[in-house]
């Protein structure tokens, strides 16, 4: 039988020869190890004791206490003091809005859901176990509750909640502008208590003196929690399956399309009879079998640092709306069916025509805008693909190899936000990369640093 030569489309000779490649023996990256800390939003101080958030008396309890802090968010911009730090607030700060919503277990909610109703959103976020007198629970579950709260004017709400931003106000306090993520994160380590507002109590006495401090990174985790629930709850007020208004269960964590709609006996929506008015709701298919609910979405996103085969130059790109010198690691979403190592290898090879060979997750960092998991990976250019082209997709503007020492330099004079200036040591024409609270900036500061092996430079 006459063999036949196969033809390969260009990205399948691409993936062949990334298999062919890691068969090799190659110097590559050290595994995943201490070394590997992470970016600023990446870890919570809170225990978030999912099983508890359909524990109505638990809850009720935890709304209560005095040890209990709410982070307050309007159009999903968190409630600062001195406009930089979280400001937080008591239960007695809220209650004139909030009430008590966990008075009543979930099916008793769901029983008497009325679409005309409006209820404050609300999101238990966890416990901050290391606080001391806080709430106990069962004598097994201990610590200071949190939870986020959307005072943004809208309904029937809309009165109580102009009030109570009002009133916070004339206290000083604001709210904030842009991505917020970096209000939280930019303040570096604090005492809890400088994140406490004014007509707050303060607990400072009553955390250990060991872990009175909360990292940057806690305070961006806790502000990225409650973005992100606040922000998925008002973008889903109706069933996607059948259109109807749903209700936000689980303590922020779900939503549910009820069977009956009490708005229905008072007329709102309709009614066959006065005598017998009928509650129910059409089918809908979301209350059969286990699919009785929708749930938060989450999406994945790869950002990667692109390491030279030599192992002596970084692959840094920038889009045309950015400005002058501004450069960071390359980005893309995940799609269906695809693994985080086929994400990092096809996007850097769309973006930039690189050919990656192996490629290992360094850190995660959740950006909720409006739903990113930032999956931080670090990835290696084979010897014979470190050609650019940027021809495949136009996303970027441009994209270089840089030598370490240049990125080096960069972290330490030349990083800020977007569109904010450098920093006083910072000379024009120079490169400028993402701020610290960015896992960009991680994954640089990471390969830089020594996480490939050898000595640290950083």
């Amino acid at each position: 039988m006459k063999l036949r030569r196969i033809r390969l489309v260009p990205f399948a000779r691409f993936m062949l020869r990334v298999i062919l490649y890691q068969l090799r023996v190659y110097p590559f990256l050290s595994p995943v190890s201490a070394r590997s800390l992470g970016p600023a939003a990446t870890y919570s101080a809170l225990n978030r004791v999912g099983f508890l958030r359909t524990d109505n008396v638990f809850l009720s309890a935890a709304l209560k206490h005095p040890s209990t802090s709410f982070l307050l968010c309007n159009d999903l911009q968190p409630l600062l003091k001195k406009k930089a730090s979280l400001a937080y607030l008591s239960y007695k700060d809220v209650e004139s809005l909030i009430g008590d919503p966990y008075s009543k277990n979930e099916d008793e909610l769901v029983a008497e859901f009325n679409s005309t109703t409006a209820i404050p959103q609300m999101i238990f976020l966890g416990l901050d176990e290391r606080v001391k007198d806080a709430l106990v629970y069962k004598d097994h579950y201990k610590g200071a509750p949190f939870f986020a709260l959307d005072v943004t004017p809208k309904g029937s709400l809309k009165e109580a909640a102009e009030k109570l931003i009002s009133t916070l106000e004339s206290r000083g306090l604001s709210w904030a502008h842009g991505r917020a993520m970096d209000y939280p994160a930019s303040e570096g380590t604090h005492s809890l208590s400088s994140y406490v507002s004014p007509a707050s109590f303060h607990r400072q006495d009553r955390i250990n003196k060991s872990n009175a401090y909360y990292p940057s990174s806690h305070i961006a985790a806790i502000y990225a929690e409650a973005r992100q629930l606040l922000d998925w709850n008002a973008r889903n007020p109706f069933c996607a399956q059948c259109g109807q208004p749903t209700l936000s269960t689980n303590a922020g964590f779900k939503r549910t399309c009820p069977p009956k709609d009490m708005a229905r006996a008072a007329g709102a929506i309709g009614s066959t009879s006065a005598a017998q008015p009928d509650t129910s709701r059409p089918d809908c298919a979301t209350r059969k079998g286990i699919s009785n609910l929708s749930f938060p979405r989450t999406d994945p996103t790869v950002i990667m640092a692109v390491v030279s085969a030599d192992n002596k130059k970084l692959l840094l790109g920038r889009q045309k709306r950015w400005p002058l010198y501004f450069y960071s690691t390359l980005a893309g979403f995940c799609e269906p069916a695809e693994s985080v190592e086929e994400a990092v290898r096809r996007e850097v090879w769309e973006e930039a025509g690189v050919l990656l060979g192996r490629v290992v997750v360094h850190s995660t960092q959740p950006w909720p805008y409006p739903a990113n998991l930032m999956i931080g990976a670090i990835g290696q250019a084979i010897p014979e693909g470190e050609k650019i082209h940027l021809g495949h997709d136009a996303e970027l503007d441009d994209a270089k190899w840089f030598d370490f020492d240049e990125i080096r330099e960069a972290l330490r004079v030349g990083t800020s936000g977007l569109y904010e200036d450098a920093g006083p040591e910072y000379k024009e024409g120079g490169l400028r990369l993402p701020p610290s609270t960015a896992i960009a900036h991680q994954l640089m500061a990471a390969v830089c640093g020594g996480f490939l092996g050898g000595e640290a430079k950083m």
